[in-house]
């Protein structure tokens, strides 16, 4: 899941929905944007409620909004401190399966994508762009693992973005983030940032990419609690991109 926007008035707003993942997931990915203005507050806030009620690994890359503030170390180094591995071009094991994380950033997909061409201005904003795609390829080339899962905030692909204004495509990723997870076939991608985008599509080389983000989730799946599980195989061997698809049971049953 992603986008929580936690804020100072969050106290025990995500207390049951975190038991209820600890108890339906292996590991909790946290796709940005934890904090509403990026404020260590708010981050201490959500640290609480993590060490409150989760009982598995929590994996977690930073939004646009947690660098809102300017303190982007600080809530960094106030999750790791709950027990939180948050990523910036890191990779991590669990369970047999390789995470490596990154906030990426913007610029657009494919024939709309940003070039550096013209002013200094612009040939920074598109070097930031490649700059996150060369952390990501550096943390999917430190696993050795089978299986390999992206965590991001910005969307590597247009497919995910879809439902949003056209005209903020290119706020909402880079398509400079897919170059590295075709190259290391990666088993499944996952993102937030869109929140009126689409929950699922597929990279040029068909790697699964999910749009977690929580106002996306609570929209589509009015009557589920807003995460999504996705079950990765660990133990048949590939001969093609592996595939992993999300768990379509309820979640929750009814009373």
């Amino acid at each position: 899941m992603g986008d929580l926007h936690v804020s100072k008035s969050s106290h025990g707003t995500f207390q049951p929905l975190f038991s209820q993942i600890s108890e339906s997931a292996d590991v909790l990915l946290l796709c940005g944007d934890f904090t509403d203005y990026g404020l260590p507050d708010e981050a201490r806030v959500l640290a609480r409620e993590l060490t409150a009620s989760m009982k598995i690994p929590v994996i977690a890359v930073l939004g646009n909004h947690d660098y809102e503030g300017g303190k982007p170390d600080e809530i960094r180094h106030i999750l790791s401190d709950s027990g939180v591995a948050v990523l910036d071009g890191e990779a991590t094991e669990v369970h047999g399966v390789g995470f490596a994380g990154v906030k990426g950033f913007a610029g657009g997909f494919g024939r709309g994508a940003l070039g550096p061409w013209g002013e200094r201005a612009i040939k920074a904003f598109v070097q930031e762009a490649v700059d996150e795609a060369l952390k990501l390829e550096a943390a999917l080339a430190r696993l050795r693992t089978q299986k390999r899962v992206a965590l991001l905030h910005y969307s590597p692909i247009r497919g995910t973005v879809e439902g949003e204004p056209p005209e903020i495509f290119a706020y909402l990723g880079s398509s400079r983030l897919e170059e590295p997870i075709n190259r290391y076939r990666v088993t499944a991608v996952f993102h937030g940032h869109a929140h009126r985008g689409t929950p699922e599509g597929r990279t040029s080389t068909g790697v699964p990419v999910h749009n977690v983000a929580m106002p996306l989730l609570t929209r589509v799946n009015p009557d589920r609690p807003p995460f999504l599980i996705v079950e990765v195989p660990l133990h048949e061997c590939d001969s093609v991109t592996p595939v992993a698809e999300p768990r379509r049971e309820p979640l929750v049953k009814s009373a």
